[in-house]
């Protein structure tokens, strides 16, 4: 399966726990982070580097042809294990295929941290937490992306 994210292109976003600001941004991607239990820090280099020149801003022509950086956004990364849900049996999903949290916590970090080596401002949420998210999609805008099919 590999590492699957949820991209949204939002002109902002944020994150709160607990009444507390964990995490915002203005215009950029709000990125869903699921981590399954083979996925390895090669699927994450390979999503950051796809991220990074994902040309989903518009230019000065109105055509999807710019990447965050260049159209001055920044990413805000949530984990998100219910993305690697399974709901082909029955009514409750199946969280089998997610990695367990502590090998899933390692590997959305090191994500956060091949993201942060290309200059972008990245902000994250908290690993584990009940979280809030706030945003206002631009577009709306979304995309699945898996590091394997």
């Amino acid at each position: 399966m590999g590492v699957r994210l949820v991209v949204q292109r939002v002109k902002q976003a944020r994150v709160t726990v607990g009444g507390e600001l964990v995490g915002s941004i203005g215009t950029g991607l709000l990125i869903f982070v699921g981590v399954a239990k083979a996925d390895t820090p090669q699927d994450a280099d390979y999503l950051a580097a796809k991220l990074v020149d994902l040309r989903v801003f518009e230019d000065p022509q109105g055509r999807m042809n710019l990447p965050a950086l260049e159209a001055g956004g920044a990413f805000l990364v949530v984990s998100q294990f219910t993305l690697l849900a399974n709901c082909d049996k029955g009514r409750r999903p199946s969280f089998d295929a997610a990695a367990d949290p502590v090998k899933g916590e390692e590997l959305y970090e090191y994500f956060v941290s091949q993201l942060k080596k290309h200059n972008i401002a990245v902000s994250t949420g908290r690993f584990r937490a009940m979280m809030e998210v706030n945003l206002i999609n631009d577009g709306p805008v979304t995309f699945v992306i898996d590091s394997r099919p």
